[in-house]
């Protein structure tokens, strides 16, 4: 994937090529392995949300429904596309893109390997696609956190087939982290006073580096040895760097953590910190 260099060509023109995808029956029986090598975003002008006969996505699962988060490095994650034709389905895809419009996205996440299929019956199938995220070059800037769109189609053995250029909706988030946490002294006598520090900091996809994260509000939650939840004691606020330094009373064992809940554009972050008290 290089969007970073081809944008302009991956994205202009919007979605699947389906005048090249969709070959006539008899072909496509013939020669299945050519019609599925271009179900990818394509250069070649598509309509929008285009289709013929019976075909139908049903289910689209992104990342399994979780939020894609991404640093600084390459991450993999999974679409699956299921769908239906009454002559069975030839394959399917998806990719997401960002954006006002398919023909005017800024950014696009794609693969050209072709989907793999399970065919649950003689009608439905399931199709997984692959695709690696490269910050350097797919999310060149950091303006590109947010909501991202999921485009879908599928292709029926009787040349049907179906495109929706917004399936649905996806979000892809920059990373979230805190570095420098720590809860302490430790051991400390039980009614002392723990000092919590930390620094938020969060990934920038246009200088590829983590930077504190500033005015952010962060929870400090305590889980009591023995208990499996957390309780917010305090919610503080981080600084223009993103360091955080709070205090607490020293009452029982158990771990202390900063919990840091997101937003539209980044990521969910937690630190741990275990204090014995005596």
């Amino acid at each position: 994937m290089r969007i970073r260099a081809s944008l302009a060509a991956a994205t202009v023109s919007g979605a699947v090529a389906l005048t090249a995808l969709v070959a006539p029956s008899a072909q496509a029986a013939d020669d299945p392995a050519g019609v599925a090598a271009k179900m990818t975003p394509s250069v070649a002008g598509a309509p929008a949300d285009d289709a013929q006969g019976d075909t139908q996505v049903t289910k689209v699962t992104v990342n399994g429904n979780s939020d894609l988060v991404v640093g600084v490095g390459k991450k993999t994650f999974t679409i699956y596309v299921t769908a239906t034709d009454p002559s069975g389905i030839y394959g399917a895809g998806a990719y997401l893109w960002h954006g006002t419009d398919v023909d005017n996205a800024d950014g696009v996440l794609y693969t050209d390997d072709d989907a793999t299929c399970d065919n649950w019956s003689a009608t439905s199938a399931t199709c997984k696609i692959t695709i690696t995220v490269d910050p350097n070059t797919d999310l060149y800037d950091s303006s590109l956190a947010g909501k991202w769109n999921v485009a879908a189609w599928a292709v029926g053995n009787d040349a049907d087939y179906v495109q929706k250029d917004v399936y649905k909706n996806h979000w892809v988030k920059r990373a979230a982290s805190f570095s420098g946490f720590n809860a302490g002294p430790e051991p400390v006598s039980k009614g002392k006073t723990i000092t919590v520090t930390g620094t938020l900091n969060r990934a920038s996809w246009t200088y590829l580096k983590y930077y504190g994260y500033g005015s952010q509000s962060v929870q400090l939650q305590f889980k009591e040895a023995g208990s499996s939840t957390y309780s917010t004691v305090k919610t503080i606020k981080s600084s223009s760097s993103g360091y955080l330094k709070t205090t607490v009373t020293a009452s029982a064992d158990g771990t202390w953590r900063f919990h840091y809940a997101g937003n539209s554009t980044s990521s969910v972050a937690d630190a741990y910190d275990y204090v014995d008290v005596r």
